[in-house]
């Protein structure tokens, strides 16, 4: 009884334990993943909040157009002196203890209005609109990036998890042929350095099938960055290897090109700079402003007199170093801007013609590579039926079964490039984490 005890609870332990890893597993499929990153990803929530501060910027700028008004509040309390002569007619001061003390009170309100500026507050304005709008462009280039990774992770998990399933058949297959070998040469009719080549192969096949191991560890630790989690757990790709962008027909690239967010971001920074260079000249046309006061000081603390003024400012700049240098700065910030535009269109048409011509012949290759995998798989068959029998050579069998091994990593890498084609082509594009919702 107590040896029954003993078996079902180690069994109950193992149960318990295996239970435990699976609950810690998670298998994650492809739009969950977008939808986490999405949720949670630092680079996306700094490119948001950015956003923010761009809008609360332009209204910091929007204030200068809204009535300025100032209150003032002082209470003074004041202590007379008395004066008296002492010998020799010299002056002397004489502290009094019957000196009467004076309070005062003191209110005052300004108000100030800006009539005009030179239109400097208006282009002000509208340069913080664009910057607003060149930070929302920013967030989708982030978006962007961030779904490249994010896509470039989980196609490697879910490479990683394919090449643990073929190493382990190349494995079985190498371990097969190391059998069959050895009979053949307890038999006599092998020598031992095929044997010898056998055992190595078959060594090769383990260490691979550990190495794919370790690959799957590392492409979750990668996996887990990407998602933007803090914490590691185990994850599991649930995917296949199909190319969803299968359009034959080269696009018109200078037409996709102006709808990319990198681009119109870079148009939101040139307009930006135009507005920039104009409020530097506005600088120089005079500013108008309305001011109005009211104050009242008495020495009750509640006075009921009140003085007030109304009148207009005007100032102008007559000379001033850092407005005359601000105009030739704010030039050539336009002019770089510009520049950035015209290099950015060229490289994004350049992006966009590589990467749709690396998806076209990545797709091309996976059936090349399909191909030689069906052929390689059928001349293994045969070539292994003959070599059984005596038919065929080990060295002759064995650069067939090597052909095999290779076309079967050939396509599983192939199909692997062709879904980081695809992730490019979609980045390149302007494809944020959005694009799957689609």
């Amino acid at each position: 009884m107590t040896r029954l005890k003993f078996i079902l609870t180690i069994s109950l332990s193992i149960f318990l334990g295996a239970a435990s890893y699976a609950h810690a597993e998670e298998a994650l499929e492809w739009k969950e993943c977008v939808k986490e990153a999405r949720a949670q990803h630092p680079d996306l929530a700094s490119a948001a909040a950015k956003i923010k501060q761009n809008i609360a910027a332009k209204e910091v700028t929007r204030g200068a157009v809204m009535p300025q008004i100032t209150g003032t509040a002082s209470e003074t309390t004041s202590k007379g002196a008395v004066f008296g002569s002492a010998g020799g007619g010299s002056s002397t001061i004489e502290s009094s203890t019957d000196s009467n003390s004076t309070t005062t009170y003191d209110y005052g309100a300004t108000v100030q209005q800006l009539l005009f500026d030179g239109f400097k507050t208006s282009y002000d304005l509208s340069g913080a609109e664009r910057t607003i709008i060149a930070s929302r462009y920013t967030y989708d280039v982030t978006s962007s990036n961030i779904r490249l990774s994010l896509r470039t992770a989980y196609v490697a998990l879910l490479t990683a998890q394919e090449l643990l399933k073929v190493t382990e058949e190349i494995e079985g297959r190498r371990k097969q042929a190391m059998e069959l070998v050895k009979l053949r040469y307890e038999g006599g009719r092998e020598h031992r350095g095929s044997l010898l080549t056998s055992e190595a192969d078959w060594a090769q096949a383990n260490f691979e099938v550990n190495q794919a191991k370790r690959s799957i560890y590392l492409a979750e630790r990668q996996l887990t960055k990407e998602l933007g989690r803090s914490k590691f757990v185990s994850i599991t790709a649930r995917g296949d290897f199909v190319v969803a962008e299968k359009d034959r027909d080269r696009p018109d690239f200078e037409k996709l090109c102006e709808s990319t967010p990198l681009l119109r971001q870079l148009v939101a920074k040139k307009e930006a700079a135009k507005f920039g260079l104009s409020s530097a000249k506005a600088q120089f046309f005079p500013q108008i402003y309305a001011t109005g006061t009211m104050n009242n000081t008495n020495i009750d603390a509640f006075p009921d007199k009140n003085e007030w003024s109304f009148g207009t400012s005007f100032s102008l700049p007559i000379f001033q170093g850092n407005i005359i240098a601000g105009v030739p700065k704010a030039k050539e910030a336009w002019k770089q801007a510009m520049e950035d535009e015209r290099s950015g269109r060229d490289g994004v048409i350049y992006t966009l013609s590589n990467t749709w011509t690396t998806l076209q012949n990545t797709l091309d290759q996976v059936e090349v590579s399909r191909k030689s995998l069906e052929a390689a798989s059928e001349r293994a068959k045969i070539s292994t039926a003959e070599y059984s029998i005596g038919l065929l050579t080990y060295d002759n069998w064995i650069i067939i079964e090597n052909n095999l091994v290779t076309a079967k990593k050939t396509l599983l890498s192939t199909q692997q490039a062709a879904l980081i084609a695809e992730a490019n082509w979609i980045q390149a594009k302007g494809g944020t984490l959005d694009y799957d919702a689609q």
